[in-house]
């Protein structure tokens, strides 16, 4: 997994409108950039409705959110028109950027193993370094605490 202190790997995938995200185009502004399982469950649901709740407050600290999973581009879009969310959600459907930042894992639940996004939370600041990593999100409280983090940067 990608630690605090190093380059955050640089990429461009579509969001859920099709458009193409460069993570080095947000420079000199700072990203919280958030690898989730899937769209629409649970966990994940509250998660992104937690840092759409916080939006205008990231925003006020010039701070980007953007939550990447291996979902479709119609599946976050559809995501997001059933949940309201504000924030910005990328598909990595190859999962090339997951195996970059080390969030594609191998899981284990009620002892059968399979390959999946371990959700994880990376900040980057202005310089395209990452200042803060969150390893195995747990998701309560999870969006505040990165805020806080944002804003001491």
């Amino acid at each position: 997994m990608i630690e605090t202190g190093d380059i955050a790997p640089d990429f461009t995938l579509p969001r859920e409108d099709g458009s193409p995200v460069t993570l080095s185009g947000f420079r000199p502004g700072k990203v919280v950039l958030y690898f989730y399982p899937r769209d629409d469950t649970p966990g994940c649901t509250t998660e992104a409705q937690d840092f759409t709740a916080l939006k205008d407050d990231f925003e006020t600290a010039g701070v980007a959110v953007l939550g990447v999973s291996k979902d479709t581009v119609a599946k976050h879009a559809k995501f997001i028109d059933k949940r309201n969310l504000g924030v910005a959600l990328l598909s990595d459907a190859e999962g090339s950027v997951c195996e970059e930042y080390g969030t594609w894992v191998e899981k284990n639940m009620y002892g059968k193993t399979s390959m999946g996004i371990q959700r994880a939370t990376f900040l980057i600041d202005g310089e395209g370094r990452v200042a803060r990593v969150w390893p195995k999100v747990k998701v309560a409280g999870h969006a505040a605490e990165v805020l806080e983090a944002a804003r001491a940067l």
